[in-house]
């Protein structure tokens, strides 16, 4: 679909949904302070700052933010003022957060910043730069569901109505054919809302036969025998599309563009870092999710899942515009004014200055 195509109207949510409000990984809605950031000796404060308060999930398409935080890329770019850390586990806190100033900037999927824009009319944050690409796939039982076709008449979970996932899988039984109603997930497919830590759960019980998730849920379903049957990548142009931004609250923004550069500027040298040594990278982001969590993840989860996702600087700004008008044919949105969402201008001005592509927001910038 045309890049500035649609998406000029007001948004109006059908009534009694919480819909777009769900990050991409569904994890629930509990925050952790992690104020553990080593300030460098002799270092100078940003814009007069003590601290950044930096959101992400503990999840492996938040890498960027998860190797920032354990190789020190954040604190060495905001040199004396402190990177102070909050992990998510669902979108509505994170951008709950970023409205109450709790945090300053985060790392988040795309239904939840659609979602934060539109409700605050526009005036809550701003889309300021990309993190990945990819990590979405659809795995199921292979002993009930051995070709696309075969997915007509079971029960296929989302992580939640109306993320982003679930709107994804809504617009591909839309293009089979096939009839599914959005709100109850009845019809030709039965989808199943069914958070992300209990998925694993629910398949290996056969209370589903399959589901269209993120990484690293997708691989623990075949850690468990599941088959990847389709990888979301494969159904966009050059295989990519957004499953993580970074945004900002547009009052930091406005009164700290030194500090929000200093952030863009290590999450650019974090993503180089992470394509020139993926082995290192995929090590480093592991151990930040156990100091997170408590827990890695294990090898022969950890290393399909690293595979799948691409950790790019680019928002990716027309596969999000595309997303929103997914929701719409769903019948889960009506349009949102998506216009001024993006404010690329302080990491175009990071890419140019280390050499890089500069990225483009799909005529969705301020102007």
């Amino acid at each position: 679909m045309p890049a500035k195509s649609a998406l000029r109207r007001t948004l109006a949510v059908i009534a009694a949904l919480p819909l777009l409000t769900l990050a991409a990984c569904g994890y629930g809605s509990e925050a952790k302070d992690d104020d553990t950031a080593k300030v460098a000796a002799g270092a100078k404060k940003i814009d007069g700052l003590d601290s950044v308060k930096i959101g992400y999930f503990g999840n492996l398409t938040h890498a960027t933010a998860l190797v920032g935080n354990q190789k020190g890329y954040f604190q060495k770019a905001l040199g004396a003022t402190e990177a102070k850390y909050q992990v998510f586990n669902a979108g509505p806190s994170e951008i709950e957060a970023l409205n109450s100033g709790s945090i300053d900037i985060g790392w988040i999927g795309p239904s939840p910043a659609i979602n934060g824009y539109t409700k605050s009319k526009g005036t809550n944050l701003r889309i300021i730069g990309g993190s990945a690409s990819g990590g979405v796939k659809l795995v199921v039982n292979p002993e009930k569901i051995k070709s696309l076709k075969d997915v007509k008449g079971k029960k296929i979970a989302t992580p939640q109505l109306g993320n982003t996932q679930d709107v994804a899988f809504l617009n591909w039984i839309s293009d089979q054919g096939w009839k599914v109603d959005a709100e109850s997930g009845k019809g030709d497919v039965s989808v199943v809302r069914t958070d992300n830590k209990v998925t694993p759960d629910a398949y290996k019980s056969g209370s589903i036969d399959g589901a269209w998730v993120p990484e690293p849920t997708a691989s623990k379903l075949v850690a468990e025998g599941g088959k990847v049957l389709l990888d979301e990548a494969d159904l966009w142009p050059d295989k990519k599309f957004v499953i993580t931004n970074i945004i900002v609250s547009q009052k930091f923004l406005k009164e700290h563009p030194k500090a929000v550069e200093a952030v863009l500027k290590a999450s650019v040298e974090a993503n180089k870092w992470i394509n020139a040594n993926p082995d290192e990278a995929k090590a480093a982001a592991n151990k930040q999710l156990e100091a997170d969590s408590g827990k890695a993840l294990p090898t022969d989860v950890l290393d399909p899942a690293w595979k799948s996702i691409q950790f790019t600087n680019d928002p990716l700004a027309a596969t999000l515009n595309t997303e929103a008008e997914h929701a719409v044919k769903a019948g889960l949105l009506e349009d949102p004014l998506l216009d001024g969402i993006y404010d690329l201008t302080l990491l175009n001005k990071v890419l140019e200055a280390a050499g890089e592509s500069t990225v483009d927001d799909a005529g969705l910038g301020v102007k």
